[in-house]
């Protein structure tokens, strides 16, 4: 779906996927400074998020195409070999793994290039239930694209597809789960849980901790929704998305334990020694200035 205005054409998934982008940077703004962080600084971050975003997204979609684009031809060796058609995501082919990688990444570099590394746990944590919202929002995109939908179904609140966006093989069957609806409403529920979960257990948790529970708490549901999608990205028999999402979730549990019963500290704690440290480096970078 989209909106002619004269010769220019505005496409309903764009406007979704920059409404969900300034509505997370905006909750992200909000939340910054029960964070310790500057609200502009959460603003001044979202250049760069849109750019590693996007290109995480294409690279993931470019290494692990789902099963319809191999089955057309759209395969990795043949994006190497067509760099032109690598670079058009306008085209479609976005994999939502590569932007929470690519925003990662940005998010590194934007900390390191303005001296402020240390403060990624804090930064990622006043993002997440931003990262949420900006999601929940973003899958409304794949409604008016009528893609990413799951198995057919005849329940209730099935979505009907039209003829030319059915897979093959599914030509004659019009109804379908609205996996992208279930997406939304996980997000919303991540959403909320991690602002009652910080606004309830804040003073127990490690700057880093509400991003962790992030992770589990999204990767769990992607996991599950796996199972009912149509259009999956395997590498060879293995589903990419859904391993990546078991990897997340236990590596992301795993480490929340540990870290809370190798200090069995507050986070006051954590944060009175990360506090040392910046002062630390911010008196060597004054000394070796004056040198």
């Amino acid at each position: 779906m989209s909106i002619q205005i004269g010769p220019f054409t505005i496409y309903m998934y764009g406007i979704l996927i920059m409404t969900g982008v300034l509505a997370g940077a905006w909750l992200a703004a909000r939340r910054a400074p029960r964070h310790g962080l500057r609200s502009e600084w959460m603003w001044d971050l979202v250049p760069w998020l849109i750019i590693g975003g996007v290109v995480g997204a294409r690279l993931w979609h470019i290494l692990f195409p789902p099963l319809s684009m191999i089955e057309a031809g759209y395969t990795t060796r043949y994006y190497l070999t067509h760099p032109l058609e690598a670079i058009a995501v306008w085209k479609g082919g976005l994999g939502l793994p590569g932007v929470l990688i690519g925003g990662a990444v940005a998010l590194y570099l934007y900390l390191w290039k303005n001296r402020r590394l240390h403060l990624f746990p804090k930064f990622a944590d006043a993002a997440a239930p931003g990262i949420a919202l900006g999601q929940a929002i973003g899958r409304w995109g794949n409604y008016f694209n009528q893609e990413l939908y799951g198995k057919p179904t005849d329940l209730p609140w099935a979505i009907q597809i039209d003829p030319p966006y059915r897979l093959p093989g599914y030509e004659d069957v019009a109804y379908y789960h609205p996996l992208f609806f279930y997406e939304f409403l996980w997000n919303l529920l991540n959403m909320t849980a991690l602002i009652y979960i910080h606004r309830r257990w804040g003073r127990k948790l490690f700057p880093g901790d509400l991003f962790l529970l992030y992770l589990i708490i999204y990767g769990t549901g992607r996991f599950f929704l796996e199972f009912l999608r149509l259009d999956p990205a395997f590498v060879g028999t293995i589903n990419a998305n859904q391993t990546l999402m078991a990897v997340v979730v236990l590596a992301s549990t795993g480490f929340l334990l540990w870290r809370h019963r190798r200090t069995g500290t507050s986070s006051e704690a954590q944060e009175a020694r990360e506090a040392r440290a910046a002062t630390s480096s911010r008196r060597r970078r004054k000394k070796r200035k004056k040198r």
